[in-house]
């Protein structure tokens, strides 16, 4: 088993949250000064930039774990991890009619650029993507089992779109192996409360919109090696 410093909640140019500035280059480049081994690219209802992300990933010698950042018809926010492109590809196909159909205006809720591998835009994308899907947070693991998809409620300490937040409770019946805190320190009250999350792993992640906000690398995660079927592996393995 190795350390990775990792950060798997990032958010580029095409979350309508996001800074412009944080095109895939950017994001990398940044991850890579950083000290960071492994990133995953989680925007909003969509993974149209991570294949950019992952080609420039390549370039610099970083793992970039192709992703998204669902939000469920509670509005909880629900990191959906990928072992491939086409995985993530094949879940933002399926997502994608299941967005709430709003159409963004970017000088309300800001840009959604999706870029190439050279960072130039090649189009936008016309729908809000920070809008509810219709999928209720108790479908989440089932609806990405056929993607092959690693499932991780996000800062499930927050007190808005979280699954403590707007759920109250975790659901008795839910099947994820690893959750993400905002704050370490609120772990064993969360544990406290909600027994199940005690043989869950956990994860502390930036959800960076500006890249100056990617984490340093203090995180770690040991895995049997830096790639992307490895490094799923070492969130999904029994606590």
């Amino acid at each position: 088993m190795i350390p990775l410093h990792y950060d798997l909640h990032i958010h580029s140019c095409l979350s309508p949250c996001g800074d412009n500035e944080s095109t895939p280059g950017n994001i990398v480049g940044m991850a890579v000064v950083k000290g960071l081994d492994v990133i995953a690219l989680t925007d909003h209802n969509t993974c149209k930039n991570c294949e950019a992300a992952m080609a420039i990933g390549k370039e610099y010698g970083i793992t970039v774990i192709p992703g998204m950042e669902l939000t469920t018809s509670e509005e909880v926010h629900v990191l959906c991890l990928f072992h491939t492109l086409e995985d993530a590809m094949g879940f933002d196909a399926f997502v994608e009619p299941r967005i709430l159909q709003i159409p963004n205006d970017p000088k309300v809720f800001g840009d959604q650029f999706i870029c190439d591998e050279n960072d130039e835009v090649k189009g936008t994308f016309s729908n809000l993507l920070i809008s509810a899907t219709d999928i209720s947070f108790d479908r989440v693991d089932d609806v990405i089992k056929p993607f092959n998809g690693v499932m991780v409620p996000a800062h499930v300490d927050a007190n808005s779109f979280s699954l403590t937040s707007n759920l109250g409770f975790v659901p008795p019946d839910t099947n994820f192996k690893c959750f993400e805190l905002q704050k370490m320190e609120n772990l064993h009250k969360l544990q406290d409360a909600n027994p199940y999350l005690r043989d869950c792993n956990v994860i502390k992640d930036s959800d960076a919109h500006y890249i100056e906000h990617i984490s340093e690398a203090v995180n770690t995660i040991y895995a049997e090696s830096n790639s992307i079927d490895d490094v799923l592996a070492a969130l999904t393995r029994r606590a």
